[in-house]
């Protein structure tokens, strides 16, 4: 049977799988090179991500041109995550329980992204706005956390989330002769400091 779809009609198709699937290769580049970042660092080889990813490397230059395209996407990315992750947090805990499993992950985010802190800190324009963003994005979604923590009496301590964003990035800063969980045991017993003490009225 012939197929009589209109021309226009195939013309708008045809974009649109292509952008569907550019979409899925940005995605799969992103989870690649978050992966090949975290256990090899940002300065893994282009072909090690692209293999991860099942595109070419073409592919890869064509979405990320410099490296730094590349790093800034996956931490944008992780920051969203970390971000959407406080209401579902908050949703399935307690105040308390919500508020240390987020900041756990924050933790992980910033401790296990090897190379990430001096590429930062690399002078590179390309991250320029990340600390607005991380900060734009994290600052809310730990305020509405730290708030809800605090009404429940789980939380006595006084501190901003700007503040306590800040205080767990310098916990995980590489310390020398440490093991990489050194940052998470650190940032433990900030949160065993924040506590109250009693039991939530």
């Amino acid at each position: 049977m012939p197929d009589d779809t209109p021309d226009f009609v195939v013309r708008e198709r045809a974009p649109r799988r292509k952008r569907t699937d550019a979409r899925r290769n940005i995605e799969s580049l992103l989870e690649a090179a978050k992966t090949v970042f975290s256990s090899v660092g940002v300065d893994a080889p282009a072909k090690e991500i692209t293999d991860l990813a099942g595109v070419g490397v073409g592919t890869l230059y064509r979405h990320f041109p410099q490296r730094s395209d590349l790093i800034k996407a996956v931490i944008e990315r992780e920051i969203d995550a970390c971000a959407d992750a406080a209401p579902a947090l908050a949703a399935a805990h307690e105040p308390g329980v919500a508020l240390a499993k987020w900041l756990d992950r924050f933790t992980a985010f910033v401790a296990t992204k090897r190379g990430f802190a001096a590429a930062l800190h690399s002078g590179d324009p390309a991250f320029d706005g990340l600390p607005g963003y991380l900060m734009q994005k994290l600052g809310p979604a730990l305020e509405a956390l730290l708030e809800a923590a605090t009404a429940s009496g789980e939380v006595r301590a006084k501190i901003s989330a700007q503040d306590l964003l800040y205080a767990v990035a310098k916990l995980c800063a590489p310390m020398p002769n440490e093991d990489p969980d050194y940052g998470r045991r650190m940032v433990a017993l900030l949160v065993d400091g924040l506590r109250s003490g009693e039991s939530p009225h």
